[in-house]
C-alpha cells in the first residue's frame, strides 16, 4: 500500500491530490494518506463517497489524520452534478 504524505497542505489540496491519485490508479488501488489539515478528515471522505471510492479507515490524532482509501474494482467515475446538458439545436 502506497502512503502519500499530504502534511502541510490545506483545503482543498488534500482532497484534490487524493482524488487524482485514486482516479488515475488501477482498480483495487489502496492508499494511505497522512494529513495535518483539520478539515481533511471531513473533506476527503466526503469526496470519496461522492466519487465512488471506498473509505476503509479514518484515524485522527488532534489535527493529524491517517486515512486508508480504496479505488473499487470496476470503478466508474461519478457523473459531474455541475455538468449541464445542452439541448440539441
Amino acid at each position: 500500500m502506497e502512503t502519500i504524505d499530504l502534511r502541510g497542505l490545506k483545503c482543498p489540496l488534500p482532497a484534490l491530490f487524493t482524488k487524482r491519485t485514486l482516479s488515475n490508479g488501477a482498480d483495487g488501488l489502496e492508499i494511505a494518506i497522512l494529513t495535518d489539515d483539520p478539515m481533511a478528515p471531513i473533506d476527503v471522505p466526503h469526496m470519496c463517497h461522492r466519487e465512488g471510492f471506498d473509505v476503509i479507515v479514518v484515524e485522527r490524532d488532534g489535527d493529524k489524520a491517517r486515512m486508508v482509501l480504496k479505488r473499487p474494482m470496476a470503478w466508474v467515475p461519478a457523473p459531474d452534478p455541475d455538468a449541464q446538458e445542452h439541448p440539441a439545436p
